[in-house]
């Protein structure tokens, strides 16, 4: 199980979920009704599944995939540990993982 922290975009407001080990992390921001549409179903065609993980937890995280690499560039308000949480799968092991909701998202299938 990993406790799942969402952090709100203005900073203000945290959730904390728990989700089984295997989740797709925005799958589980959905179902806590975190604003991330992953109108692109995961198929890494869009960025509006965006998050900023945390710097400590960054480097627990396995590494981007050169596609989410490509996809990161083109998003709205994207840092050093952003990722795309359709592509975050919550490994066995992996206790805690906060995450911020950027401020803004672009639909890049619609562009």
């Amino acid at each position: 199980m990993t406790r799942v922290t969402f952090i709100s975009a203005d900073g203000e407001r945290r959730q904390e979920v728990d989700a089984p080990a295997g989740s797709v992390l925005l799958d589980i921001a959905q179902a806590a009704g975190q604003p991330l549409e992953g109108t692109c179903e995961g198929q890494m065609a869009c960025s509006t599944c965006h998050v900023i993980v945390e710097a400590a937890d960054f480097p627990r995280l396995g590494r981007a995939s050169e596609d989410e690499e490509d996809m990161l560039d083109l998003a709205a308000s994207a840092t050093r540990t952003s990722r795309l949480s359709c592509q975050i799968i919550l490994a066995d092991g992996l206790d805690q993982l906060t995450v911020r909701i950027p401020p803004e998202s672009y639909n890049m299938q619609g562009m």
